[in-house]
């Protein structure tokens, strides 16, 4: 049994790595940014990288990809920030930040595969663009559910919450079964080696930082695992924290606990609660793709490259995780194997 797929908005391969994973072949990743390139193709041998904008990509181009295919799988994570609670705060107006949703649809209508899969923030649940997409699989005959998963339930050290889509054309499919893993941010990075603030581990440079200023520095060696600014002298406490609600900056990790979602920023101290259990520093690189459960051995900067941290945790955050992609790639694998 062949199972190929094609992985739209592709990154730098979470979720073809977690496909992977459960026996799916991904010949082929398509995203607009560049700089995805070398760690999707570096750790997914199989896959092909096109750097294309998806609102570019035909059937032609997908097609050639399933020959030979028993059956054949569309996947794809549209960019989240338009749907993302740190962006909106209501239902969002059928506007242009929604178009890669229907560029989405648009493909399947093309293409028919005969399975379809799309993960995104719970916030695109609250837009027409999804309404759309599930009146386009319905049309199509499609069989299909969705659902708001906590990420935890499927071995990712996360609060993450995010929308799962699947849809068949070869009978019912179902959500994936949570599982009895819960990992914790210790299991996940308690082993690392210590590194300094701002510096990187010799034998793996994406082990590294972001150097904090004179005053957050100040700031971290105050703060303990799972508590906010309010443990801080009044000297490094800012109006700003007074009137905030959200007590998550500026905090830091705890051992025993899941981490709070891995965002883009997750470089930032400022940004959320990102400060390392017990190092004076912010998580780094490498702990941050772990957490996302990123195999420790997964390629992010190609040797010789410069180390452009804010550009890594882009791409890290992302990243759809590769545990909670693997669930998915096992419910579409009891599918393809009752065909």
């Amino acid at each position: 049994m062949t199972v190929s797929a094609v992985d739209l908005f592709c990154g730098i391969g979470g979720l073809t790595y977690g496909l992977s994973m459960a026996g799916i072949t991904v010949r082929a990743g398509f995203d607009n940014d560049e700089s995805c390139r070398f760690a999707y193709e570096a750790n997914n041998l199989q896959s092909k990288f096109y750097n294309v904008d998806v609102r570019s990509v035909r059937s032609s181009d997908i097609a050639p990809h399933y020959e030979g295919a028993d059956v054949t799988v569309m996947v794809g994570c549209a960019p989240c920030q338009p749907f993302s609670a740190h962006t909106r705060k209501t239902r969002l107006p059928d506007d242009e930040d929604c178009s890669l949703v229907d560029e989405f649809a648009r493909l399947i209508k093309d293409v028919m595969p005969d399975i379809v899969s799309m993960e995104n923030v719970p916030g695109l649940a609250k837009h027409r663009a999804f309404d759309r997409l599930l009146g386009t699989l319905s049309q199509l005959g499609y069989a299909f559910q969705h659902a708001i998963l906590s990420c935890v339930n499927y071995g990712v050290p996360q609060t993450r919450r995010r929308i799962v889509l699947l849809a068949s054309r070869l009978g019912p499919i179902l959500l994936p079964r949570p599982t009895d893993s819960r990992p914790t941010v210790g299991s996940l990075i308690g082993a690392l080696p210590t590194i300094e603030d701002g510096k990187s581990f010799p034998a793996d440079p994406a082990h590294t930082t972001l150097p904090l200023s004179l005053r957050n520095r100040g700031r971290i060696r105050q703060s303990v695992p799972g508590g906010s600014w309010k443990d801080w002298d009044d000297t490094y406490i800012s109006r700003c924290h007074r009137r905030a609600y959200y007590p998550g900056p500026y905090g830091r990790m705890s051992w025993d606990s899941p981490a709070p979602t891995i965002t883009t920023q997750f470089c930032y101290y400022s940004t959320g609660r990102f400060g390392h259990p017990e190092q004076d520093r912010t998580i780094s690189i490498r702990e941050g793709a772990l957490l996302q459960t990123f195999p420790i051995d997964y390629r992010l900067i190609d040797n010789g490259d410069a180390i452009v941290v804010h550009r890594l945790a882009r791409h890290i955050g992302n990243a759809v995780p590769v545990k909670l992609a693997e669930a998915i790639g096992k419910c579409i694998m009891e599918v393809a194997n009752e065909r």
